[in-house]
């Protein structure tokens, strides 16, 4: 039946219909917010991942310390005004390089191998993919290079136009932190403590630098095993300025395997950096440590649920930033 003359009634599948056409057109005046996804590349550029993977097997082939050292690229990065490759970027007229940031100089490595995978990711797909999700790739790759876990890494992050120098010396830890300084630190870009404790067990494989632990191994304190103490000292001299840069393995135990060795070297006192052992030290990440010493696979699984956590620390999206050329350099 009709309406009745006068009546403003209409039909109720009319009047749903014009509801469902109305918020159709909003929704589809509303921005849409680009998201980080694992298929960002599928149609643009398929090969992407088996290239970085093929080129980061090479590279840690050749040294397995490198491995270590792509990881905390990646963490170096995502720690600085996010993971925006501004790491990458050497000094220009514009740029203040953070590889000249004290935590980096001298520091951070494998800045080669990430310049080599663009240029292959360039010839495969050029202006496609960025270098901070070649960073973020590399660390995934580098990790399954040396027998450590795998994760799902989430992809369309661009460049930065910019560098963080700056802001390095606040955002980065340091080798002599203690948990008063780490514990909020990594509050700060999301991350909680347990996620610090899992990606602080990327120094299971990597070496340090003997001006990063002379400290340590010379101050005869109560928590670090004196046999050990004595190892260490045979290569780094007491003096500052003398074998600096002399190098001894993060992990003593299995320094080129990705393993929850550790940990266990962390409960024996034998902590490399001052910044290791305050995990264990009688405060509260030592119940962290002891699980991820007897649970191999829990700290396998939680590093990865922590690099993926890391990864998106304020990326950029949709059209902010660039994809670079060159990843040293801004287009």
């Amino acid at each position: 039946m009709g309406l009745a003359a006068g009546s403003s009634r209409w039909p109720s599948c009319v009047s749903h219909a014009f509801l469902l056409v109305a918020g159709l057109l909003i929704l589809s005046n509303m921005p849409c917010e680009a998201q980080l996804s694992s298929s960002f590349y599928d149609n643009t550029c398929p090969n992407v991942l088996s290239t970085i993977r093929t080129a980061i097997r090479t590279a840690v082939s050749r040294e397995r310390r490198m491995a270590a050292s792509l990881i905390r690229l990646h963490f170096h990065d995502c720690f600085v005004q996010g993971c925006d490759a501004s790491i990458l970027l050497d000094d220009s007229p514009t740029i203040q390089s953070e590889k000249n940031a004290p935590n980096n100089n001298n520091s951070v490595r494998g800045f080669e191998v990430i310049d080599n995978v663009k240029s292959q990711v360039e010839n495969v797909c050029p202006g496609v993919v960025s270098c901070a999700d070649i960073l973020a790739v590399a660390a995934r790759d580098a990790s399954v290079a040396v027998g450590g876990p795998t994760w799902t890494v989430k992809l369309g992050r661009r460049d930065s136009t910019t560098s963080g120098l700056s802001q390095a010396a606040a955002n980065l830890p340091t080798f002599r932190d203690g948990l008063d300084r780490l514990i909020p630190l990594f509050s700060s870009k999301g991350l909680s403590t347990r996620d610090m404790v899992a990606l602080s067990g990327s120094h299971t494989i990597g070496q340090a630098r003997c001006v990063n632990f002379r400290d340590r191994i010379y101050d005869n304190g109560t928590n670090i095993d004196t046999g050990f103490a004595s190892t260490r000292r045979r290569r780094c001299p007491v003096d500052n300025g003398n074998g600096d840069d002399n190098l001894a393995p993060l992990d003593l135990v299995t320094p080129n395997s990705f393993d929850n060795n550790y940990f266990k070297n962390l409960i024996q006192r034998k902590g490399l950096l001052q910044s290791d052992q305050v995990l264990f030290n009688g405060g509260s990440t030592d119940s962290i440590v002891t699980e991820y010493s007897k649970s191999p696979s829990t700290f396998s699984s939680e590093f990865a649920s922590a690099m993926v956590k890391m990864g998106d620390i304020e990326p950029l999206l949709g059209s902010a930033g660039e994809i670079r050329k060159i990843c040293n350099v801004i287009n």
